[in-house]
């Protein structure tokens, strides 16, 4: 690649930030500069649609401010130019290093052709980014893990496994009605999510065990084009008047996202589905109040708690090592393919919430406020 800057070891903590959640500063699609003595790093993240990219944008940047890096942070609102042209920007103004949530992972080789031709060291933020050599490295969460742990939380509210999978005692025998989503399959993490989820929950759909009633069960069919609540509650409606228009009950829905889970629950209400013992088993991923409201209420069954604080600071931490000519910690340099290169990684581990530790989990921590979830 072309780049002149050379590593050497170091060490790196791994820690989380004390970073209670906040709105995104600035105007328009950006959160603007702010902070610090250092260079400017720029920080593009997807868009502010979701509590959650508000939350990675205003962590990452207070964590790089902290390291007294000045910052850029940008939203793109899922718009792929915009996006291109936020960092071409950043390039343009003098960015030594960017941090990059893409919206699509397979659209930035140009743009980051020009970083790599200016010598500015990128980092991957939980979307890989696929198709190029010039992206350095990669901070995330172990991807495949959190979609065998979105099975599991579906297991186990069938009452079928423990949260980690582990056979229960007396298990009902089934068969459970279950249909299953996809995020957008222009995210690389969606066909980790799929797969881990799908390790799984295929040798029970095999055996009878679980009945996919609509028959869609590749990742194609299942799929959620960015991530969209919309599309999704649109996609539920369809397969409850196709396939359950005869009085069946659907037992379970695997969501890969909380924004994907809320569409199905507006579905099932439309459908004349009420909270209680025949309300589906629903999983989720991202901690967002909402669903974390909606799972106290019996409404979502689980999600999947990254903690975005922890994320922000390996993310800043690599960026600063690359500047300071030193090698950031990687604990995964095999995994993430972008069709180019294998992009040396730091993955993080998730949490599945269920209601009983909803508390321990968010609240305790401080990632949320007993407040902000209504306790």
């Amino acid at each position: 690649m072309n780049k002149k800057f050379l590593y050497a070891a170091a060490t790196l903590a791994v820690g989380a930030l004390a970073l209670s959640a906040c709105s995104s500063t600035g105007g328009g699609a950006g959160g603007g500069e702010g902070g610090g003595d250092g260079g400017l790093i720029g920080v593009a993240m997807p868009t502010k649609s979701s509590e959650r990219w508000i939350q990675d944008g205003n962590a990452v940047k207070k964590a790089l401010e902290d390291q007294g890096y000045q910052v850029d942070l940008q939203y793109a609102e899922d718009d792929i130019p915009t996006q291109v042209s936020q960092i071409e920007n950043m390039i343009t103004k003098g960015a030594e290093a960017l941090i990059v949530a893409s919206i699509d992972g397979t659209t930035l080789t140009e743009a980051l052709q020009n970083a790599a031709d200016a010598e500015i060291p990128v980092i991957a933020y939980d979307r890989l980014i696929k198709g190029t050599e010039n992206v350095d490295y990669y901070a995330t969460f172990d991807n495949a893990l959190v979609g065998r742990q979105q099975a599991w939380t579906v297991l186990n509210g069938l009452g079928l496994t423990d949260l980690e999978g582990k056979p229960l005692d007396g298990a009902p025998a089934g068969p459970f009605n279950i249909e299953l989503f996809a995020g957008s399959l222009d995210d690389n993490n969606a066909f980790f999510f799929w797969d881990g989820a799908m390790e799984v929950l295929e040798p029970l759909i095999d055996d009878g065990t679980l009945v996919v009633k609509s028959g869609q069960t590749d990742i194609e069919q299942a799929a959620t084009l960015r991530w969209d609540g919309e599309t999704a509650q649109s996609r539920m409606e369809d397969i409850l008047t196709a396939n359950y228009s005869d009085g069946t009950q659907v037992d379970a829905v695997l969501s890969p996202y909380d924004g994907i889970s809320r569409g199905i629950i507006s579905a099932l209400e439309g459908a004349g589905y009420s909270t209680g013992a025949e309300w589906p088993i629903i999983s989720g991923q991202d901690a967002e109040v909402d669903s974390v409201k909606a799972i106290l209420a019996g409404e979502q069954y689980a999600t999947i708690f990254k903690d975005t604080r922890e994320l922000a600071k390996v993310a800043a931490d690599m960026a600063a090592a690359a500047l300071k000519g030193e090698e950031p910690e990687v604990n995964d340099t095999e995994t993430y393919d972008n069709d180019v290169k294998v992009v040396p990684s730091f993955l993080l581990a998730p949490v599945p919430v269920v209601k009983d530790n909803v508390e321990s989990s968010l609240v305790d921590t401080g990632y949320w406020t007993a407040e902000e979830l209504g306790l």
